[in-house]
C-alpha cells in the first residue's frame, strides 16, 4: 500500500504518555516514505511493521522527535537526512537489515540524537558494533536500551582516535559500505514521480554503471538530485551521469571498492 495524503489523513494520531503528538502509521505495507508533508505538527511517527527499505524523503520536519521504524526492511539512510529530522532524539530500527557500519553514518548529523535502537540487524554482529556507535555518534546515550558508560566512551576512543585523527581501524571501518542502491522491481511498486498503479520499470544496468549510479546516490547534494535519480531509473532511463563517455568512462576501482 502506497503511503497516500487519504492514508495519511486517515490515520489515527493522538498524544502519547509521553505527551507528544503521535502519528500511527503501523501495519500498511508501505514500501516507501512519500507524500508526509500532510503529515505537520507531530512529534511522534510510529511506521513499525511496513516493508520502507530507505530511511529517507522526509519534508522538512523540525518538530519530529520520535522515528519508530521497527520490522521493515531498511538497508540504507538518505546521507542528508539531518537536513530534514534535525531534531530527532530518538531512532528505533530494531529487525531491519542494516548491514555495514559505515552505513549508519548519515546519523552522526543528528546532533540531538540520543536513543537508538538498532537489535536485530546484520550490523549488530559487526565485531566492535557497540563502540563504532559511541564513538562515530558521540550525541547517543542509551543504545540497544543500554545506557553509555563513561568507560565504554574511553575505550572507544583507544579504539579508534579522534574524529580528526583517526585511528588505522576506524578508517578501514569507513571505506567499507554496502552496495545497498536498489532499483524498483516491475512487481506493481510505485516510485517518485509515478502515477498510481503505474509500474515502475526495471533498468539493466553493467557493473559500471551501477557503480557509477550507487556512487551518485552517495554524493548528492540534495533531496531533489535523490528524487531525480530514482525518478530516471523508475522510467527505465538510465541516468547521464551513468553513462561512460563515448562508451566506456574508467571508473577508479580503488575508489569505487567498498
Amino acid at each position: 500500500m502506497r503511503l497516500t495524503v487519504e492514508l495519511i489523513q486517515n490515520s489515527l494520531s493522538y498524544i502519547n504518555p509521553l505527551k507528544e503528538r503521535e502519528l500511527d502509521l503501523r501495519g500498511h505495507k508501505i514500501p516507501a516514505i512519500e507524500n508526509l508533508g500532510v503529515a505537520k505538527d507531530q512529534d511522534a511517527i510510529d511506521f513499525t511493521d511496513n516493508d520502507i527499505s530507505a530511511l529517507s524523503n522526509f519534508p522538512f520536519f523540525p518538530r519530529l522527535r520520535t522515528l519508530m521504524m521497527a520490522r521493515n526492511r531498511i538497508n540504507q539512510i538518505q546521507p542528508t537526512i539531518a537536513s530534514s529530522i534535525p531534531n530527532l532524539t530518538a531512532l528505533i530500527l530494531t529487525s531491519n537489515n542494516m548491514a555495514e557500519l559505515a552505513d549508519l553514518d548519515p546519523l552522526r548529523s543528528l546532533s540531538r540524537l540520543t536513543h537508538l535502537m538498532l537489535m536485530e540487524n546484520p550490523v549488530t554482529r559487526k565485531e566492535h558494533y557497540r563502540f563504532w556507535i559511541i564513538w562515530r555518534i558521540p550525541s547517543i546515550r542509551f543504545l540497544d536500551y543500554q545506557k553509555v558508560r563513561d568507560a565504554e566512551r574511553k575505550k572507544a576512543t583507544q579504539l579508534f582516535g579522534t574524529e580528526q585523527t583517526p585511528s588505522s581501524l576506524a578508517s578501514k571501518i569507513m571505506g567499507i559500505k554496502s552496495r545497498t542502491f536498489d532499483v524498483p522491481s516491475a512487481e506493481g511498486v510505485t516510485g517518485p514521480g509515478l502515477a498510481p498503479g503505474e509500474k515502475a520499470v526495471r533498468v539493466k544496468l553493467t557493473a559500471k554503471e551501477r557503480k557509477r549510479v550507487e556512487k551518485m546516490i552517495r554524493e548528492a547534494k540534495s533531496l531533489q538530485e535523490i528524487t531525480r535519480l530514482e525518478k530516471e531509473l523508475n522510467e527505465g532511463r538510465i541516468p547521464a551521469g551513468a553513462l561512460g563517455a563515448d562508451g566506456e568512462e574508467s571508473v577508479d576501482e580503488d575508489k569505487m571498492e567498498v
